[in-house]
């Protein structure tokens, strides 16, 4: 009996233990992956930033942002999320949005923060001390700072050019320049950054803006100060509707200083064919399947990858250098070439694909590839390589007999050696239903084609009135403040425009400033915090960015290639 009981109790024990490694192992299996990124790092101290933590499904639970208060004092936060339905399966993306502002400087770390049983990775970000003496005058109200990264440059490298418009004032309108550089690709990185910081003891608005500079040619050159002229608001007095403001503006036009940039020439000891600069580079090859048991006359396919950061995709060489002869067929693609401009810079990516095919059994190798570059970084000649590859095609495997191509004159010659004549003359009515056949089959075609060309016709029309519709409520809404009536609009026009039904899906598809006052109507409907909605800024954004889409549509019609030089 004791025998039994204790059986009994060992098999209770282990059902327990199981159920509870079963429950363990299907949490950790169902963990939420939450990433977490901040706007800007570095950042100076007395100067507030974002940290973003990104969800792709709902956490176990509310966050648990107490971990950060030791370094960090949290100014605002924000919360919301978006929808999409891909290819049958839905996503759902949730974000937080933090402003923070850092409590003493040096190298800090975003502690890990709960949500729930999930939780985040650190982060660190790098804290200096407080900015001082950047304006001419401690009662500057308006200003501007620009840098630029690295002014002893060799030529095509990057050089990361950021401005920051420093304010004290509220403005009504504002126009800032481009920068100019002749001889020199100039590509805007990102959205605009915007923080609160203080210089000399005055608190600022900051707006930052990056470029990556490539110099197409040596010598000195001089990058323009960039003018900045703005409408700044002195006094304002409330009309008796609430909706329009009489206001009293002066115009005020600053500039920034002039940078002068040395560019180098590539230096002598770079012997390459091709002149390539990059603060990093990776060259790498995939294949289909195994090339050490290939078949003859089945082709593999060979993927050679470059990425290169600070690099644009016009200074990427070609990476293919395989020719076709009897024993190995070469067939390549046409080349994959990207761009990805980050806050951080400019990343080239060139993707080349070349189906491989051996006639003979035996080995056959493929030269390996080298591609030169100058690394920006160490200042240092270096060589990205694929080594050489050596293909294996098996013996005794069935080669593929070739079908002969049959050009246009062979097929002239089939043809006209059957002759009427050579046909029984039984034949030739068979071929008059042929040809009455044909012809009641192409007047079959070309009616179904008109038919379908009307119907589509008719269905663009009333996609376009409905558009016109929407904008119509959009219009009335924004008018009368009405945000829910703004949303609806808004919804219904990103179906018809983008198929997207959420107002963060919509968002995505705008530009920057019309994705903030889109999020900024969000935020009013949904937020903790909600505050009474103006809807004037919103259509103008959205007169604004359909303007330009016009404008970049009729751009679009006469592009340059893609490689610029």
């Amino acid at each position: 009996m004791n025998i039994i009981n204790r059986l009994t109790n060992f098999k209770i024990t282990s059902l327990v233990c199981l159920l509870l490694l079963s429950s363990l192992l299907s949490h950790q299996t169902l963990a939420t992956t939450i990433q977490v990124e901040t706007d800007r790092n570095p950042v100076n101290l007395n100067e507030s930033f974002k940290i973003t933590f990104t969800a792709n499904a709902s956490p176990d639970d509310d966050p648990d942002f107490s971990s950060l208060e030791q370094d960090f004092s949290i100014l605002n936060q924000s919360s919301g999320s978006s929808s999409s339905w891909i290819n049958g399966k839905s996503t759902k993306t949730l974000q937080w949005s933090l402003t923070v502002m850092a409590k003493h400087s040096g190298s800090l770390i975003i502690p890990v923060v709960k949500f729930g049983h999930d939780v985040t990775p650190p982060l660190s970000i790098l804290v200096a001390d407080a900015a001082v003496n950047k304006a001419s005058n401690n009662d500057e109200d308006l200003f501007i700072e620009v840098e630029a990264t690295s002014k002893n440059i060799y030529i095509q490298s990057q050089v990361l050019y950021t401005l920051r418009l420093y304010t004290r004032v509220d403005l009504s309108q504002a126009r800032l320049d481009e920068p100019e550089l002749a001889d020199a690709v100039i590509e805007r990185l990102g959205d605009d950054s915007r923080f609160n910081t203080q210089v000399n003891g005055l608190d600022y608005s900051v707006t930052e803006r990056k470029y990556a500079i490539f110099p197409q040619k040596s010598g000195k050159l001089t990058i323009k100060p960039l003018v900045l002229t703005a409408e700044i608001i002195t006094n304002s007095r409330p009309n008796f509707n609430g909706f329009f403001n009489s206001q009293t503006t002066k115009t005020k036009r600053i500039e920034s200083k002039a940078i002068t940039l040395d560019v180098k020439p590539a230096p002598a000891a770079f012997t390459g064919k091709h002149w390539l600069s990059a603060q990093q580079l990776l060259l790498k090859q995939d294949w289909s399947g195994d090339i050490t048991q290939m078949k003859i006359g089945e082709p593999l396919t060979r993927t050679i990858t470059l990425l290169a950061k600070g690099a644009t995709v016009s200074q990427l060489p070609e990476l293919n250098t395989t020719k076709s002869n009897e024993q190995l067929k070469a067939y390549p693609d046409q080349p994959v070439l990207q761009e990805q401009k980050k806050t951080d810079g400019v990343i080239a990516f060139r993707e080349e694909k070349i189906a491989l095919m051996l006639s003979q059994s035996g080995d056959y190798k493929l030269p390996a590839i080298q591609i030169p570059w100058f690394n920006t970084e160490s200042q240092k000649i270096e060589i990205a390589e694929i080594p050489e590859t050596t293909l294996t095609a098996l013996a005794g495997a069935q080669p593929v007999v070739n079908t002969p191509v049959i050009s246009p004159t062979n097929t002239q010659t089939l043809t006209t050696t059957l002759s009427p004549n050579t046909l029984p003359e039984t034949n030739y009515w068979l071929w008059i239903s042929v040809f009455l056949a044909t012809g009641w089959l192409i007047t079959v075609i070309v009616f179904l084609k008109t038919r379908t060309k009307s119907a589509s016709v008719n269905i663009n029309i009333d996609v376009k009135s409905e558009l016109i519709e929407e904008i119509k409520a959009l219009k009335k809404a924004c008018a009368q403040n009405d945000a829910t009536a703004a949303k609806n609009a808004l919804i219904a026009w990103g179906n018809l425009s983008f198929d997207q039904s959420t107002l963060g899906g919509i968002a995505e598809y705008c530009d920057a400033r019309l994705r903030d006052e889109i999020l900024h109507l969000n935020h009013s409907l949904y937020g903790k915090a909600s505050s009474e909605w103006q809807g004037k800024k919103l259509f103008q954004a959205f007169t604004e960015n359909k303007a330009r889409q016009k404008k970049s549509l009729e751009k679009d019609n006469s592009l340059e290639p893609l490689n610029r030089l």
